[in-house]
């Protein structure tokens, strides 16, 4: 193994992580989607650096993304709410206009997921969607915690590294 690869392997071990609950009404104390991204994300080793509740506002959401864009600290934002088909729902638009590329098979696999696994049909209210801003992961998931272990055990936890390891190799090629 070349100082490269032993380095990329080292890194993408434990990923620095922004975690973003959207949701208008909401505390810490309550918030089970955060509570669980963030309890999967340090079972499986890697480090989350800022936790937030978040207004369902497109604003908002974006300024966050933007904030993550330029720490040192933040490898990948998951986010979670906010995906759903209703007008208030601008987590998707936010996180699409911000994206420098877009990993559609995210939110394709993860409706084929929910459709065989868990909501059937339903499936097609979900807009989850993942990309790249700026060398930064971004994995947008619906908010209730079914979702969201469906999305963390069966992409997002056993791709992360991949994924990390594809955007640092990018960044050494520059």
């Amino acid at each position: 193994m070349t100082m490269m690869e032993e380095h990329l392997e080292e890194t993408t071990k434990s990923i620095r992580c922004m975690v973003l609950t959207v949701k208008d009404s909401c505390s810490y104390e309550d918030d089970e989607s955060g509570a669980l991204v963030r309890s999967m994300l340090e079972e499986e080793g890697h480090c989350v650096t800022e936790y937030q509740i978040v207004n369902a506002e497109y604003s908002l959401i974006q300024h966050w993304i933007k904030i993550a864009a330029i720490r040192a600290d933040v490898d990948a934002i998951l986010i979670t709410g906010g995906t759903g088909i209703a007008l208030h729902d601008t987590t998707h638009e936010a996180v699409r206009d911000s994206l420098d590329k877009e990993m559609p098979g995210f939110g394709e696999l993860f409706r084929h997921l929910s459709f065989k696994e868990e909501i059937g049909t339903a499936a097609i209210l979900s807009r989850a969607i993942a990309g790249v801003r700026d060398g930064k992961a971004i994995f947008s998931m619906p908010r209730p915690t079914g979702a969201i272990q469906l999305a963390m055990d069966r992409i997002i936890l056993p791709e992360i590294g991949s994924v990390m390891k594809e955007i640092l190799m990018d960044k050494v090629r520059v």
